[in-house]
Protein backbone atom coordinates (compact mmCIF):
# COMPACT_ATOMS: atom_id res chain seq x y z
CA UNK A 1 0.00 0.00 0.00
CA UNK A 2 1.10 3.81 -1.04
CA UNK A 3 2.64 5.76 1.80
CA UNK A 4 0.79 8.65 0.29
CA UNK A 5 -2.65 6.89 0.60
CA UNK A 6 -2.07 6.49 4.54
CA UNK A 7 -1.26 9.96 4.52
CA UNK A 8 -4.42 10.25 3.13
CA UNK A 9 -6.02 9.06 6.10
CA UNK A 10 -4.51 10.87 8.04
CA UNK A 11 -5.53 14.07 6.42
CA UNK A 12 -8.76 12.70 6.89
CA UNK A 13 -8.54 12.60 10.83
CA UNK A 14 -6.50 15.69 11.12
CA UNK A 15 -9.64 17.38 9.62
CA UNK A 16 -12.09 16.01 12.19
CA UNK A 17 -9.54 16.73 15.10
CA UNK A 18 -9.11 20.60 14.22
CA UNK A 19 -12.78 20.74 13.09
CA UNK A 20 -13.50 19.49 16.54
CA UNK A 21 -11.63 22.23 18.20
CA UNK A 22 -12.38 25.15 16.04
CA UNK A 23 -15.85 24.40 15.92
CA UNK A 24 -16.46 25.80 19.71
CA UNK A 25 -15.78 29.19 18.63
CA UNK A 26 -18.77 29.61 16.52
CA UNK A 27 -21.14 28.63 19.33
CA UNK A 28 -19.68 31.11 22.08
CA UNK A 29 -22.40 33.16 21.49
CA UNK A 30 -25.48 30.19 21.21
CA UNK A 31 -23.23 28.70 24.93
CA UNK A 32 -24.24 31.78 26.64
CA UNK A 33 -27.52 31.51 25.72
CA UNK A 34 -28.00 28.17 25.68
CA UNK A 35 -26.24 27.47 28.94
CA UNK A 36 -26.99 31.17 30.75
CA UNK A 37 -23.29 31.86 31.03
CA UNK A 38 -21.15 35.05 30.45
CA UNK A 39 -18.03 35.41 28.37
CA UNK A 40 -15.66 34.59 31.13
CA UNK A 41 -17.12 31.11 31.59
CA UNK A 42 -17.80 31.19 28.03
CA UNK A 43 -14.16 31.54 26.88
CA UNK A 44 -13.15 29.24 29.71
CA UNK A 45 -15.28 26.30 27.81
CA UNK A 46 -13.03 27.10 24.78
CA UNK A 47 -10.23 27.00 27.03
CA UNK A 48 -10.61 24.13 28.30
CA UNK A 49 -10.78 22.49 25.41
CA UNK A 50 -7.04 23.95 24.13
CA UNK A 51 -6.24 22.57 27.70
CA UNK A 52 -6.87 19.23 26.98
CA UNK A 53 -5.12 19.59 23.86
CA UNK A 54 -2.38 20.17 25.83
CA UNK A 55 -2.54 18.12 28.92
CA UNK A 56 -1.76 15.03 26.85
CA UNK A 57 1.45 15.93 24.93
CA UNK A 58 3.87 14.69 27.45
CA UNK A 59 2.27 11.57 28.41
CA UNK A 60 1.50 10.96 24.63
CA UNK A 61 5.38 11.50 23.74
CA UNK A 62 6.42 8.90 26.77
CA UNK A 63 3.41 6.18 25.32
CA UNK A 64 5.84 7.11 21.74
CA UNK A 65 8.43 5.78 23.53
CA UNK A 66 6.50 2.45 24.56
CA UNK A 67 4.30 1.96 21.58
CA UNK A 68 4.45 2.37 17.91
CA UNK A 69 2.97 5.61 16.19
CA UNK A 70 -0.39 3.78 14.74
CA UNK A 71 -1.17 2.91 17.86
CA UNK A 72 -0.82 6.25 19.66
CA UNK A 73 -3.25 7.26 16.84
CA UNK A 74 -5.81 5.00 16.68
CA UNK A 75 -6.00 5.43 20.51
CA UNK A 76 -6.68 9.18 19.61
CA UNK A 77 -9.49 8.40 16.83
CA UNK A 78 -11.55 6.48 19.55
CA UNK A 79 -11.13 9.37 22.45
CA UNK A 80 -12.30 12.12 19.22
CA UNK A 81 -15.97 9.55 19.10
CA UNK A 82 -15.96 9.57 23.06
CA UNK A 83 -15.57 13.41 23.52
CA UNK A 84 -17.99 14.44 20.37
CA UNK A 85 -20.66 12.24 21.80
CA UNK A 86 -19.61 13.84 25.30
CA UNK A 87 -20.47 17.65 24.38
CA UNK A 88 -24.06 16.34 21.74
CA UNK A 89 -25.49 14.85 25.00
CA UNK A 90 -23.93 17.10 27.82
CA UNK A 91 -26.96 18.48 29.78
CA UNK A 92 -25.13 20.87 31.62
CA UNK A 93 -22.48 23.46 31.68
CA UNK A 94 -20.01 21.45 33.42
CA UNK A 95 -20.72 18.31 31.58
CA UNK A 96 -20.12 20.47 28.31
CA UNK A 97 -16.76 21.53 30.24
CA UNK A 98 -15.95 17.90 30.56
CA UNK A 99 -16.14 16.85 27.24
CA UNK A 100 -14.52 19.71 25.29
CA UNK A 101 -11.51 18.70 27.78
CA UNK A 102 -12.12 15.09 26.22
CA UNK A 103 -12.00 16.29 22.54
CA UNK A 104 -8.77 18.36 23.21
CA UNK A 105 -7.05 15.60 25.01
CA UNK A 106 -7.62 13.54 21.36
CA UNK A 107 -6.33 16.04 19.47
CA UNK A 108 -3.61 16.34 21.72
CA UNK A 109 -2.93 12.96 21.62
CA UNK A 110 -3.28 12.88 17.58
CA UNK A 111 -1.22 15.99 16.77
CA UNK A 112 2.10 14.45 19.29
CA UNK A 113 1.56 11.26 17.32
CA UNK A 114 1.11 12.14 13.63
CA UNK A 115 3.38 14.74 13.25
CA UNK A 116 6.87 12.79 13.50
CA UNK A 117 5.53 9.79 11.86
CA UNK A 118 4.14 12.05 8.91
CA UNK A 119 7.59 13.57 9.00
CA UNK A 120 9.36 9.94 8.96
CA UNK A 121 6.88 8.69 6.15
CA UNK A 122 8.13 11.70 4.05
CA UNK A 123 11.85 12.69 5.29
CA UNK A 124 12.96 14.59 2.48
CA UNK A 125 9.74 16.68 2.21
CA UNK A 126 8.94 17.43 5.64
CA UNK A 127 7.86 20.83 5.14
CA UNK A 128 5.14 20.25 2.08
CA UNK A 129 4.18 17.26 3.76
CA UNK A 130 3.35 19.06 6.95
CA UNK A 131 2.14 22.07 4.53
CA UNK A 132 -0.72 19.76 2.97
CA UNK A 133 -1.42 17.91 6.32
CA UNK A 134 -1.84 21.50 8.06
CA UNK A 135 -4.25 22.49 5.18
CA UNK A 136 -6.13 19.62 5.94
CA UNK A 137 -6.97 20.57 9.22
CA UNK A 138 -7.11 24.35 7.80
CA UNK A 139 -10.35 23.02 5.93
CA UNK A 140 -11.92 21.99 9.03
CA UNK A 141 -11.95 25.40 10.40
CA UNK A 142 -13.41 26.65 7.22
CA UNK A 143 -15.89 24.73 7.36
CA UNK A 144 -16.79 25.35 11.22
CA UNK A 145 -18.78 28.13 11.06
CA UNK A 146 -20.87 27.08 7.93
CA UNK A 147 -21.83 24.20 9.35
CA UNK A 148 -22.87 25.57 12.82
CA UNK A 149 -24.79 27.59 10.74
CA UNK A 150 -26.48 24.46 9.10
CA UNK A 151 -26.70 22.89 12.74
CA UNK A 152 -28.83 25.79 14.19
CA UNK A 153 -31.33 25.41 11.83
CA UNK A 154 -32.13 22.32 14.21
CA UNK A 155 -29.83 22.05 16.76
CA UNK A 156 -26.25 22.55 17.26
CA UNK A 157 -25.73 19.38 19.20
CA UNK A 158 -25.95 17.85 15.71
CA UNK A 159 -22.95 18.91 14.72
CA UNK A 160 -21.33 16.71 17.20
CA UNK A 161 -23.53 13.88 16.38
CA UNK A 162 -22.12 14.40 13.13
CA UNK A 163 -18.14 14.64 14.40
CA UNK A 164 -18.15 10.96 16.32
CA UNK A 165 -19.94 9.44 13.81
CA UNK A 166 -17.15 10.48 10.97
CA UNK A 167 -14.40 9.92 13.57
CA UNK A 168 -15.27 6.31 14.35
CA UNK A 169 -14.83 6.02 10.71
CA UNK A 170 -12.17 7.82 9.64
CA UNK A 171 -9.96 5.66 12.46
CA UNK A 172 -11.23 2.16 11.16
CA UNK A 173 -9.83 3.36 7.43
CA UNK A 174 -6.77 4.51 9.09
CA UNK A 175 -6.28 0.92 11.06
CA UNK A 176 -6.74 -1.02 7.91
CA UNK A 177 -4.49 1.38 5.57
CA UNK A 178 -1.11 1.19 8.19
CA UNK A 179 -1.24 -2.76 8.21
CA UNK A 180 -1.00 -3.00 4.52
CA UNK A 181 1.77 -0.03 4.28
CA UNK A 182 5.01 -0.54 4.95
CA UNK A 183 5.71 2.09 8.09
CA UNK A 184 9.32 3.67 8.48
CA UNK A 185 10.65 2.84 11.76
CA UNK A 186 12.76 5.86 12.06
CA UNK A 187 11.92 6.28 15.86
CA UNK A 188 12.82 2.63 16.49
CA UNK A 189 15.94 4.68 18.62
CA UNK A 190 13.19 7.17 20.39
CA UNK A 191 12.97 4.79 23.42
CA UNK A 192 14.29 7.73 26.73
CA UNK A 193 12.03 10.37 27.01
CA UNK A 194 13.63 12.42 29.35
CA UNK A 195 17.04 12.09 28.16
CA UNK A 196 15.60 13.23 24.38
CA UNK A 197 14.34 15.99 26.04
CA UNK A 198 17.49 17.01 28.02
CA UNK A 199 19.04 16.85 25.00
CA UNK A 200 17.16 18.87 22.92
CA UNK A 201 16.04 21.91 25.40
CA UNK A 202 17.08 25.14 23.66
CA UNK A 203 15.21 23.97 21.13
CA UNK A 204 12.24 23.42 22.40
CA UNK A 205 12.45 26.68 24.74
CA UNK A 206 12.97 28.35 21.54
CA UNK A 207 9.87 26.89 19.77
CA UNK A 208 8.01 27.11 22.85
CA UNK A 209 8.36 30.82 23.72
CA UNK A 210 7.92 32.12 19.99
CA UNK A 211 5.08 29.85 18.69
CA UNK A 212 3.30 29.70 22.28
CA UNK A 213 2.95 33.23 22.93
CA UNK A 214 1.87 33.91 19.55
CA UNK A 215 -0.18 31.21 19.53
CA UNK A 216 -2.26 32.72 22.62
CA UNK A 217 -2.58 35.79 21.00
CA UNK A 218 -4.46 34.14 18.27
CA UNK A 219 -6.29 32.05 20.60
CA UNK A 220 -8.00 35.37 22.22
CA UNK A 221 -8.41 37.08 18.97
CA UNK A 222 -10.37 34.17 16.89
CA UNK A 223 -12.32 32.42 19.58
CA UNK A 224 -13.75 36.21 20.27
CA UNK A 225 -13.79 37.14 16.93
CA UNK A 226 -17.37 36.86 16.31
CA UNK A 227 -18.46 39.15 19.18
CA UNK A 228 -15.54 41.21 18.43
CA UNK A 229 -16.89 41.92 14.70
CA UNK A 230 -20.87 42.26 16.65
CA UNK A 231 -18.81 44.98 18.87
CA UNK A 232 -17.90 46.53 15.71
CA UNK A 233 -21.72 46.82 14.43
CA UNK A 234 -21.72 44.16 11.94
CA UNK A 235 -24.67 41.61 12.00
CA UNK A 236 -24.56 38.34 13.93
CA UNK A 237 -24.48 36.19 10.98
CA UNK A 238 -21.55 38.13 8.84
CA UNK A 239 -19.71 38.11 12.03
CA UNK A 240 -20.19 34.53 12.83
CA UNK A 241 -19.07 33.91 8.83
CA UNK A 242 -16.09 36.14 9.51
CA UNK A 243 -14.49 33.33 11.02
CA UNK A 244 -14.72 31.40 7.64
CA UNK A 245 -12.96 34.18 6.13
CA UNK A 246 -9.84 34.30 8.69
CA UNK A 247 -9.38 30.31 8.30
CA UNK A 248 -10.38 30.45 4.04
CA UNK A 249 -7.36 32.82 4.27
CA UNK A 250 -5.06 30.03 6.03
CA UNK A 251 -5.81 26.93 3.53
CA UNK A 252 -3.52 28.46 0.49
CA UNK A 253 -1.04 29.74 3.44
CA UNK A 254 -0.57 26.25 5.19
CA UNK A 255 1.10 25.01 0.93
CA UNK A 256 2.81 28.22 0.60
CA UNK A 257 4.58 28.36 3.79
CA UNK A 258 5.20 24.61 3.47
CA UNK A 259 6.79 25.04 0.49
CA UNK A 260 8.99 27.95 2.16
CA UNK A 261 10.03 26.01 5.33
CA UNK A 262 11.57 23.98 2.92
CA UNK A 263 13.94 26.30 1.24
CA UNK A 264 14.59 29.29 3.68
CA UNK A 265 16.23 29.35 7.32
CA UNK A 266 13.86 29.10 9.91
CA UNK A 267 14.12 31.83 12.05
CA UNK A 268 14.17 34.61 10.47
CA UNK A 269 11.24 33.29 8.49
CA UNK A 270 9.21 32.58 11.80
CA UNK A 271 10.11 36.00 12.76
CA UNK A 272 8.99 37.49 9.65
CA UNK A 273 5.65 35.36 9.49
CA UNK A 274 5.13 37.01 13.33
CA UNK A 275 5.76 40.25 12.68
CA UNK A 276 3.23 39.85 9.50
CA UNK A 277 0.80 38.38 12.39
CA UNK A 278 1.10 41.67 14.44
CA UNK A 279 0.55 43.88 11.32
CA UNK A 280 -2.17 41.94 10.66
CA UNK A 281 -3.74 42.26 14.58
CA UNK A 282 -3.64 46.04 13.91
CA UNK A 283 -5.20 45.92 10.63
CA UNK A 284 -8.45 44.12 11.93
CA UNK A 285 -8.53 46.76 15.01
CA UNK A 286 -8.46 49.96 13.32
CA UNK A 287 -10.74 48.67 10.13
CA UNK A 288 -13.82 50.35 10.11
CA UNK A 289 -16.53 49.26 7.65
CA UNK A 290 -17.37 45.65 6.05
CA UNK A 291 -15.21 45.95 3.28
CA UNK A 292 -12.10 47.03 5.22
CA UNK A 293 -12.71 44.58 7.90
CA UNK A 294 -12.52 41.51 5.38
CA UNK A 295 -9.13 42.83 3.79
CA UNK A 296 -7.73 42.72 7.26
CA UNK A 297 -9.28 38.95 8.03
CA UNK A 298 -7.89 37.82 4.98
CA UNK A 299 -4.58 39.16 6.06
CA UNK A 300 -4.39 37.91 9.61
CA UNK A 301 -5.64 34.61 8.80
CA UNK A 302 -2.97 34.19 5.96
CA UNK A 303 -0.18 35.31 8.32
CA UNK A 304 -1.26 33.18 11.32
CA UNK A 305 -1.65 30.02 9.14
CA UNK A 306 1.76 30.23 7.37
CA UNK A 307 3.16 29.82 11.11
CA UNK A 308 2.30 26.56 12.16
CA UNK A 309 3.54 24.30 9.25
CA UNK A 310 6.91 26.71 9.31
CA UNK A 311 7.07 25.91 13.49
CA UNK A 312 6.79 22.45 13.17
CA UNK A 313 8.92 22.26 10.19
CA UNK A 314 11.32 23.81 11.98
CA UNK A 315 11.31 21.29 15.24
CA UNK A 316 10.59 18.44 13.22
CA UNK A 317 13.32 18.72 10.49
CA UNK A 318 15.85 19.72 13.06
CA UNK A 319 15.52 16.98 15.32
CA UNK A 320 17.46 13.60 14.65
CA UNK A 321 15.40 10.33 14.42
CA UNK A 322 16.19 9.43 18.29
CA UNK A 323 14.72 11.89 20.04
CA UNK A 324 12.04 13.28 17.71
CA UNK A 325 8.57 12.05 18.80
CA UNK A 326 10.16 12.83 22.43
CA UNK A 327 11.61 16.18 22.04
CA UNK A 328 8.37 17.28 19.56
CA UNK A 329 5.62 16.01 22.72
CA UNK A 330 7.77 18.34 24.80
CA UNK A 331 8.23 21.69 22.62
CA UNK A 332 4.30 20.38 21.79
CA UNK A 333 2.95 20.52 24.76
CA UNK A 334 4.53 23.74 26.38
CA UNK A 335 3.29 25.56 23.43
CA UNK A 336 -0.93 23.90 23.93
CA UNK A 337 -0.04 24.75 27.50
CA UNK A 338 1.24 28.43 26.64
CA UNK A 339 -1.48 29.02 24.10
CA UNK A 340 -4.36 27.40 26.20
CA UNK A 341 -5.28 30.08 28.18
CA UNK A 342 -5.82 32.62 25.47
CA UNK A 343 -9.58 33.13 25.33
CA UNK A 344 -10.21 32.45 29.27
CA UNK A 345 -7.84 35.78 29.43
CA UNK A 346 -9.53 38.23 26.65
CA UNK A 347 -12.95 36.94 28.36
CA UNK A 348 -12.09 37.87 31.61
CA UNK A 349 -10.60 41.29 30.15
CA UNK A 350 -13.54 42.07 28.35
CA UNK A 351 -15.83 41.22 31.25
CA UNK A 352 -13.62 43.27 33.38
CA UNK A 353 -15.01 46.33 31.42
CA UNK A 354 -11.91 46.42 28.52
CA UNK A 355 -12.41 46.99 25.01
CA UNK A 356 -11.86 44.38 22.36
CA UNK A 357 -9.35 47.21 20.52
CA UNK A 358 -7.44 48.17 23.65
CA UNK A 359 -6.92 44.13 24.63
CA UNK A 360 -5.89 43.20 20.96
CA UNK A 361 -3.26 46.63 20.64
CA UNK A 362 -1.50 45.37 24.06
CA UNK A 363 -1.51 41.46 22.89
CA UNK A 364 0.30 42.74 19.87
CA UNK A 365 2.37 45.27 21.15
CA UNK A 366 3.91 42.45 23.59
CA UNK A 367 4.35 39.98 20.40
CA UNK A 368 6.48 43.43 18.28
CA UNK A 369 8.28 43.09 21.31
CA UNK A 370 8.95 39.08 21.25
CA UNK A 371 10.00 39.78 18.09
CA UNK A 372 12.30 42.17 18.57
CA UNK A 373 14.28 40.45 21.21
CA UNK A 374 14.41 37.47 19.30
CA UNK A 375 15.74 38.79 16.48
CA UNK A 376 18.61 40.24 18.68
CA UNK A 377 19.35 36.94 19.70
CA UNK A 378 19.51 35.74 16.63
CA UNK A 379 22.23 37.96 15.48
CA UNK A 380 23.78 37.02 18.71
CA UNK A 381 23.95 33.09 17.29
CA UNK A 382 21.50 32.40 20.55
CA UNK A 383 18.53 30.50 18.68
CA UNK A 384 18.92 27.49 18.01
CA UNK A 385 18.07 25.77 14.44
CA UNK A 386 19.96 26.87 11.51
CA UNK A 387 19.12 27.21 7.33
CA UNK A 388 15.94 24.94 6.53
CA UNK A 389 17.73 21.33 5.72
CA UNK A 390 20.76 21.98 7.73
CA UNK A 391 19.69 19.20 10.12
CA UNK A 392 18.81 16.70 7.14
CA UNK A 393 21.63 17.82 4.72
CA UNK A 394 24.33 17.18 8.46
Amino acid sequence: MSRTRLFGSLCALVFLVNFARVVFAPLVGEFIDAFGIREGTAGLIVTLAWLGSAAPRIPAGWALTRFTRRRVIVVSGAMLTAGALGVALAPSVLALMVAAFAIGLASGVYFVAANPFIAELFPGRVGRVMGVHGMASQLAAVIAAPAVTVALWYDWRYAFYGLAVAAAASTVVFVALAKRTDLPDAGAGDTDFLAAARGEWKLILAGVVLMGLTSFVWQGLFNFYELYMIDKGLPRATARNLLTVIFAAGVPAFLVSGDLADRLPHVPYLLGIVTAFVGGVGLVVVAEGLAAVIAASVVVGFAIHMLFPAGDTYLLASLPDESRASAYAMFSAGMMSAQAAGSWVVGEAIEAGATYDAVFLALAGGLAVLVAAYAVLYRLGRVPGGAAGAARAA
